[in-house]
């Protein structure tokens, strides 16, 4: 019994660890020359496709992705979303996502695009 629970306390770091954010593109805080095509997140763990979602906000709060949020098939950990052109100005990126192990993150980032 007491090896059961010391090998269940080594599992337990990797059986309940959240899905946290690695980088993005475009870089948080980052200034980008004209305007990217799509933001890309990547975490530390699998996503769940069907409850992970991203939003471009402008300075009003205005949706400006193209509301087609998807995790890449190919990299389970990443997941986008494309942008309609945008104007010079600073966004907001707001995220929440599902990891594979069941626990919800969320977060946002800002960014800024110059002409």
């Amino acid at each position: 019994m007491k090896r059961l629970l010391f090998l269940l306390a080594l599992a337990a770091p990797a059986a309940f660890g959240h899905a946290s954010l690695d980088r993005t593109s475009p870089e948080a805080a980052s200034t980008v020359r004209g305007s990217p095509e799509e933001v890309k997140l990547w975490f530390s763990h699998a996503l769940e496709p069907a409850f992970s979602t991203v939003q471009v906000l402008d300075k009003d709060g205005k949706q400006v992705d193209r509301k087609d949020t998807r995790v890449d098939p190919a990299e389970a950990k990443l997941v986008r979303v494309t942008l309609a052109p945008l104007a010079p100005g600073a966004y907001r990126v707001v995220w929440r996502v599902l990891s594979a192990d069941g626990h919800v993150s969320k977060g946002e980032f800002g960014f800024e695009v110059t002409p």
